[in-house]
């Protein structure tokens, strides 16, 4: 019997929850004010959040989940025994055009197994992107997941009318993904990668020579937002560290607006996760903050590999913290004297609140409470720095600092 689109939604939606990379951020701002529908702006089914906060609400689906790879830590896989579906090009479109007008939705995310081949299934996703934007004149936010192998003139295609694109990696490393799904190859996917880095820098420099000449037409835009990949965490024997370094060689490379970790769910597979103490989601939120770390803090690997001798990251504190408390001699910091590198390092200050301190003492020599105030923390921070009517003293070299640092569990209740 014939799936309605109802049941074909939740069959999809559901497979497409394993993939993390959706988040909608660095997308060109457009609106419906001047005609058309949608917009990549304004507040908020999958909820992403960008740099400056704002959360935005994304259709996440796949095209289809029947694939013919059998890829042993996807859900997907050709032997998994999950219910299958296929979107046609018109359901999807119709769908997020719905979805959208109902203001559940501010854009689209779409990824999908290959049910036939590369090039029919990028052929299909390119389609549903641009029948929404060139039919529709959909305004809102469109994330297409690539198909390694797919043609290049597909792929070329796929940047005219999506926001960002993005190609998995899969696996932290070559020899995994050898292991775990040796039906895809590592050098492929790395050339597609190279190949869309190529058009979107080709692109901005065609837009650069035009802008400011009169009467000439300017390029058009490839992929505005850029692209990102997504690294499955916990389906191999790689360490935290290991994956770390795989992700900065990646950013490196391809000049990705994000690496995407996945926590790996079990799905029956013979393979071996790594013994730690973190939960899958822990895990997965420390290699954030450490990622976060290396690509604003100024932090590097080395750094990271001094607070996670093990190469696993801790599980009870942040990766900034577990830094700090291994290098106590260079604490306490002068927050009236520091410069902006070292107050980045204090555990609890953020990217914002050290630029607002670094402003606010060319006015006057800060006091604890005006670090509470531009900061909006405290508890982490007073033990590594000095200000006018502050020093740490002897709780800098407490033995116990960790544990009291460390965020308690909290005991949840089952009546509000």
């Amino acid at each position: 019997m014939p799936k309605t689109l109802l049941q074909k939604l939740e069959i999809l939606a559901d497979a497409a929850k394993y993939d993390a990379s959706c988040a909608s951020s660095g997308g060109a701002r457009r609106t419906a004010r001047d005609g058309g529908i949608g917009s990549t702006t304004g507040a908020g089914i999958c909820h992403a959040y960008t740099p400056d906060g704002r959360c935005v609400s994304l259709l996440k689906i796949l095209l289809t989940n029947f694939c013919r790879y059998d890829c042993a830590y996807c859900v997907s896989r050709r032997s998994s025994n999950v219910e299958r579906a296929r979107f046609t090009v018109a359901e999807v479109v119709q769908l997020t055009l719905d979805l959208y007008r109902r203001n559940c939705i501010e854009g689209l995310f779409l990824s999908s197994g290959i049910a036939r081949n590369e090039d029919d299934t990028m052929a299909d996703m390119v389609r549903v992107a641009k029948a929404l934007r060139t039919e529709h004149a959909f305004r809102g936010y469109i994330h297409l997941k690539t198909i390694p192998g797919a043609g290049p003139e597909l792929i070329e295609e796929a940047g005219r009318y999506a926001d960002r694109l993005s190609m998995n990696v899969e696996l932290p490393s070559e020899t995994s993904l050898a292991a775990y799904a040796p039906e895809k190859s590592a050098t492929g996917i790395r050339k597609g990668l190279a190949a869309t880095r190529a058009l979107i820098e080709s692109a901005a420099a065609s837009r650069r020579a035009g802008s400011g000449t009169i009467g000439r037409a300017v390029a058009p835009r490839f992929a505005p937002a850029g692209q990102s990949t997504q690294v499955i965490v916990g389906a191999d024997r790689s360490d935290d560290i290991a994956i770390l370094g795989n992700s900065a060689s990646l950013y490196a490379s391809y000049r990705l607006k994000r690496v995407y970790y996945a926590a790996f769910s079990p799905t029956g597979h013979p393979s071996a996760q790594l013994p730690t103490v973190a939960t899958p989601l822990m895990r997965e939120h420390r290699l954030y903050q450490a990622d976060w770390l290396m690509r604003f803090y100024g932090f590097n690997l080395h750094d990271l590999s001094a607070a996670a001798p093990s190469g696993m990251l801790s599980a009870d504190i942040d990766p900034k913290l577990a830094w700090a408390l291994a290098h106590r001699a260079q604490f306490p910091v002068d927050v009236n004297r520091a410069g902006r590198e070292m107050l980045l390092r204090v555990p609890g200050l953020g990217v914002r609140a050290v630029d607002r301190m670094i402003a606010a003492r060319r006015s006057g020599a800060l006091r604890l409470d005006d670090v509470a105030r531009l900061s909006g923390a405290l508890a982490r921070t007073r033990p590594f720095i000095v200000t006018l009517d502050w020093r740490p003293g002897a709780l800098l070299d407490d033995a116990h600092l960790r544990r009291k640092l460390a965020r308690k569990p909290l005991q949840l209740t089952l009546f509000g």
